[in-house]
């Protein structure tokens, strides 16, 4: 300030400076008490309305109890009732009680007899298993008796069938040898003359004769097979066969009457064969034809009513 009592410009500015101040720090006092009123305000409305929510619970509980407690007069009410139709069931039930009461005596006494019975069968039962058990021990003791009994059934059995097949096959052989050997000898018996007959059964009953004192001499052995040599040949030579061993293995065959001795005629209709399965191709009509009488034994005989399959 001067001396001349007026006010500066400086003063001025320094009190307009100050009132600045104090007018900012009122300001912020203000803005200070705003922020605090809003954050105050803010936490009424969510007190609000958290209160809100909890009216809302408040009322749906209410609403729940009172629905609850409806339900409870409907379920006192139902209970009530049903108490009432029982009682009136019991007063008519209990005549029908009594008669049950008789009918459940009856049918003790009646069960206590089926008991007792049921005692008396499974005494019996246990009678019974013993007498089993007593019967399976002596059928152990005594198995491998019905077991090898079994086996020489069933082994007789077999023998049986064995030998009626073999029969059968002896007969369905027998018949189809006689059979190829009857056409042979209507085929030959047009060839014979009765002189080359009458040698040649000479001739076999001459080998016949000679075998079974051969056999006689030599104790009679069941597994040597006997033949005539001069027959033998001369229906090689006929047939034109030249493997002796093996016409002979052949011709074993044909032994119908199974005395191990090869006649004329069994050899003449295992020649036959022989020729047909070996496929030879040697005419019978270039043997020689002085032995030609040895093929042709069996005709003589046939022609003299002698079975060929009957045993020398």
């Amino acid at each position: 300030m001067s001396e001349d009592g007026t006010i500066t410009p400086e003063v001025k500015i320094k009190d307009l400076e100050e009132r600045l101040e104090e007018e900012t720090d009122r300001l912020l006092k203000l803005y200070a008490a705003y922020e605090q009123q809003e954050k105050e305000l803010l936490d009424t409305k969510a007190e609000v309305e958290v209160l809100e929510k909890e009216i809302v619970e408040r009322e749906i509980e209410k609403e729940g109890l009172s629905a609850l407690l409806t339900e409870k007069d409907v379920r006192i009410r139902d209970l009530e009732l049903k108490a009432s139709k029982t009682g009136k069931q019991v007063e008519h039930l209990e005549p029908e009680l009594q008669k049950m009461e008789e009918k459940y005596a009856r049918e003790k006494d009646r069960l206590g007899k089926v008991f007792s019975i049921a005692e008396e069968l499974d005494n019996d039962l246990r009678l019974a298993v013993v007498e089993l058990q007593t019967r399976d021990g002596w059928y152990m003791d005594h198995m491998s008796l019905f077991e090898d009994l079994n086996k020489a059934i069933k082994q007789r059995y077999e023998m049986i069938e064995a030998a009626v097949e073999a029969e059968r096959q002896s007969q369905h052989m027998g018949r189809a040898i006689e059979e190829r050997v009857e056409e042979m000898v209507e085929a030959r018996a047009a060839e014979m003359t009765i002189e080359e007959a009458t040698d040649i059964d000479t001739t076999e009953a001459a080998a016949v004769a000679a075998a079974a004192e051969n056999a006689d001499e030599d104790g009679g052995d069941d597994d040597e097979w006997k033949w005539s040599e001069s027959v033998l040949q001369g229906v090689m030579d006929k047939n034109g066969i030249t493997d002796r061993d093996a016409f002979i293995e052949f011709a074993k065959s044909y032994d119908m009457d199974g005395n191990q001795y090869l006649k004329g005629s069994e050899l003449g209709a295992a020649a036959a064969d022989f020729v047909n399965e070996s496929s030879t191709e040697a005419p019978a009509e270039e043997a020689p034809a002085e032995e030609a009488p040895a093929e042709e034994a069996p005709a003589e005989s046939w022609g003299d009513g002698v079975d060929p399959w009957e045993d020398q």
